[in-house]
């Protein structure tokens, strides 16, 4: 069998398999009414399936479960939760290459990107796993020596997540696995254009002995119907969103009558620095990595590239000939390289933003438009562009171009670079290239920015705190302050 009929079989037999309906209670069950909304491939356009719409009265159902089973999970013992997550990082892996077919068809990303993905998101089930028997509390001789304190740590009760489309696995094992962990119940709704990532996740965790209502997953295109009712109501704690900076306002205000616990991972504008003294060499593959990941579409992705002016034309050039030799397709051929954006809608607004810089003046060094390749007709594609010259003043210089874009300015001073990094209301964050110590800590110390990529192109790390500063977020995911998100602190004071 070849591979590409492996992965049509895989394919096929996953996409047949992925329940469709919501799951609440440790059951699969349909939408109020027998709603759906169609899931179609942004390769071809290509429908998949149809997946169950969920209204607001079967996200209250969600919760209803979630709130029924918050004590009992809240007592199960710490080894038997992290031994949960442990069994479902091990199917996670034994059926990466099948995941990630299924989270191709349905969000894109190349084969290798997926495989990547499901890996990724197995490390945050292994991390939080070891975590769940950690979590530790405090005992102290008050200082008058009158009392002592007993410090405890309690799950923060039931939660709201809300996943996006770009990473539709990781995003949510990274807000699952520390709420397992620390015995909360959730809500999670995935984003419409991505559930079955979500939906095939939900039957792993069942099967790795999840009790019923710890999770439940409830796929809907009306988000706010569905989501706001739920902040609203009181039974609800803490809502975990990752996604754009103007959802995540709404969602904060929304979250401040009820006083939630709130954890947001919203919006990038990445400056990429590329110094003079820099290994030119490492600084490419870096940019490959931290423009390219997810075609773009990520709120980690280099978004502003500012390279020194004795070697900005260099770096462009090197640049532009890695961009050009990519391998454009349907994410589910082993060739391809870099896969379609997820519709047609952030097709357009790349486009729109490449015209823009280009009308202000930046230089077209390759790609800058839509492919006219015939096979790809029916896709949302975006050939990968490289543009030298971009004005400050472009609107990419301002907003995420989610896309295989890679804007290039020039600098002159250091001061000057760091200046224009930190022009911007987004702080998740930067990247530095330098032979110089001095100057990379310089550097990472100034950028307004909640993580510092020093000579590397990949910042996250399961066992890292993932997170931003400014319009870009509130809290940390992943390490050892991932599960703190999760948990109050009591304080009982005992008379001595």
């Amino acid at each position: 069998m070849t591979g590409t009929q492996q992965h049509a079989t895989a394919r096929g037999d996953l996409l047949a398999h992925t329940p469709k309906d919501l799951f609440i209670d440790g059951e699969w069950v349909p939408a109020t009414g027998g709603a759906t909304f169609e899931v179609r491939d942004p390769a071809s356009g290509e429908l998949l399936c149809e997946v169950a719409d969920a209204s607001p009265s079967d996200g209250t159902a969600a919760l209803d479960a979630a709130v029924a089973a918050q004590a009992s999970w809240a007592a199960h013992p710490p080894r038997e939760r992290g031994e949960i997550l442990r069994r479902a990082f091990e199917e996670l892996m034994r059926r990466q290459d099948e995941l990630a077919v299924l989270m191709t068809r349905e969000n894109g990303k190349p084969l290798a990107d997926a495989r990547g993905e499901i890996a990724y998101a197995a490390e945050f089930f292994r991390w939080f796993s070891e975590e769940a028997v950690r979590i530790d509390g405090g005992y102290q001789v008050a200082p008058n020596g009158a009392s002592r304190f007993l410090v405890m740590r309690q799950p923060v009760g039931p939660c709201l997540f809300v996943t996006p489309w770009n990473f539709p696995m990781a995003m949510g094992t990274r807000k699952i696995g520390p709420a397992i962990a620390a015995g909360c119940t959730m809500v999670i709704k995935p984003a419409h254009q991505t559930p079955l990532s979500m939906l095939a996740l939900a039957g792993i965790l069942k099967d790795a002995g999840l009790p019923p209502g710890v999770l439940n997953v409830v796929p809907a295109t009306d988000a706010g119907g569905v989501v706001e009712p739920l902040i609203r109501d009181p039974r609800a704690r803490k809502i975990s969103f990752t996604g754009s900076t103007a959802v995540g306002r709404r969602l904060i205000e929304q979250s401040a009558q009820q006083v939630l616990r709130v954890s947001m991972e919203l919006g990038g504008n990445a400056p990429f620095v590329v110094f003079d003294d820099a290994d030119l060499d490492a600084a490419v593959d870096g940019a490959m990595t931290a423009k390219m990941r997810n075609m773009g579409e990520a709120c980690t992705a280099a978004n502003r590239i500012y390279a020194q002016r004795g070697v900005a034309e260099e770096f462009g050039r090197r640049l532009a000939e890695r961009m050009s030799a990519l391998r454009l397709g349907p994410g589910v051929e082993d060739s391809t390289q870099v896969g379609p954006l997820i519709d047609a809608r952030a097709q357009e607004k790349v486009r729109t933003l490449v015209r823009d810089a280009v009308d202000r003046g930046a230089r077209v060094v390759v790609g800058g438009d839509v492919p006219t390749d015939e096979r790809l007709r029916g896709g949302h594609f975006f050939t990968p562009t490289v543009l030298q010259d971009v004005p400050w003043e472009a609107r990419m210089s301002s907003e995420e171009i989610f896309g295989p874009v890679a804007p290039i300015s020039a600098f002159d001073t250091e001061e000057e670079a760091l200046s224009a990094a930190n022009n911007t209301e987004y702080g998740l964050v930067s990247y530095v290239y330098t032979r110089d110590l001095a100057r990379g800590l310089r550097m990472a110390e100034g950028l307004e920015t909640g993580m510092v990529g020093l000579n590397q192109g990949l910042v996250s790390n399961p066992a890292a705190p993932f997170g931003g500063i400014k319009h870009s977020g509130v809290g940390r995911e992943g390490g050892h302050t991932g599960i703190d998100e999760f948990l109050e602190t009591k304080l009982v004071n005992i008379g001595f």
